[in-house]
């Protein structure tokens, strides 16, 4: 069901997801071996910066066992993430 939850939004990816129209990819150098112009440079800054905290952000949730260790029904984990990103931002604010 994620694609439903996801239909419509921005979706960013790696460079492993080249000829997907449907997700924001780094733009890659040219095959002439010439360089990224800076705004595409800058662009691509952006995007690991952006990629990069949502991998920690779920890095740090797995810190939570409850998640580690999910054997539930596989329809409920959207909202046991979501109780665990808020338990996170809660420990966060205390």
């Amino acid at each position: 069901g994620i694609d439903q939850k996801l239909a419509g939004r921005a979706v960013m990816a790696d460079g492993a997801y080249r000829g997907n129209p449907d997700v924001i990819i780094p733009y890659r150098k040219p095959t002439d071996g010439s360089e990224l112009p800076e705004r595409k440079k800058d662009l691509n800054k952006q995007h690991r910066t952006v990629r990069a905290q949502v991998e920690h952000a779920l890095a740090r949730m797995k810190n939570f066992k409850i998640l580690r260790d999910y054997r539930r029904a596989a329809h409920t984990l959207t909202d046991t993430a979501s109780g665990i990103a808020h338990l996170h931002n809660i420990i966060l604010l205390g």
